[in-house]
């Protein structure tokens, strides 16, 4: 599969270079994963979730990148110059923000995703982060990548990432009761 089927909001990023480096890393993440996209588009878009929730990977990510979007292009709307963001950073970072999981997760014999060792000592964030950077992805979209989860509690977010952090769990939190924490 085409990464470009997978995400066609890889379109939105106008820079060139960004929406090929960004792409880049989804290869590259699929290249090393046990994951194929049709795995992303049936596992579950958490570990944590329970057998009654179906709500798939993709279809998270796809709708975090949404959301990301259509808020960043309100901002830029209502406050103008106020609050300048960079809308390719703001979608580049949605697309990257979880392609970490693709190292993190493993699928047992039944094809149900876990969490593998290497997981256990690197969550996504930081794999991540070290998948864009070995694709030349820019630091100010890496750090969304670093901030979108609850590492990014103990930094200071720039405005995209924000925009990313509050997308993507505006479209986790209300699954909460759901998940098997």
């Amino acid at each position: 599969m085409d990464i470009n089927q997978l995400w066609p909001e890889l379109a939105w990023i106008e820079d060139p270079g960004l929406r090929k480096k960004t792409t880049r890393t989804w290869e590259l993440a699929l290249e090393r994963s046990v994951l194929s996209p049709q795995d992303l588009q049936r596992i579950p878009f958490t570990l944590k979730a329970g057998p009654d929730l179906k709500v798939s990977f993709m279809a998270h990510k796809r709708t975090v990148v949404h959301i990301a979007r259509d808020a960043a292009l309100k901002m830029i709307e209502f406050f103008g110059d106020e609050l300048p963001i960079d809308l390719d950073v703001v979608i580049a970072g949605a697309i990257l923000a979880d392609v970490g999981k693709l190292l993190e997760y493993k699928l047992d014999e039944n094809g149900v995703s876990f969490q593998g060792a290497y997981g256990k000592y690197l969550r996504h964030p930081f794999s991540g982060v070290s998948l864009a950077e070995e694709c030349g992805v820019p630091a100010e979209v890496c750090h969304i990548i670093a901030a979108h989860a609850g590492e990014g509690d103990m930094i200071k977010r720039t405005t995209e990432a924000y925009i990313v952090h509050h997308a993507d769990f505006m479209t986790f939190l209300p699954f909460k009761s759901r998940l098997q924490l």
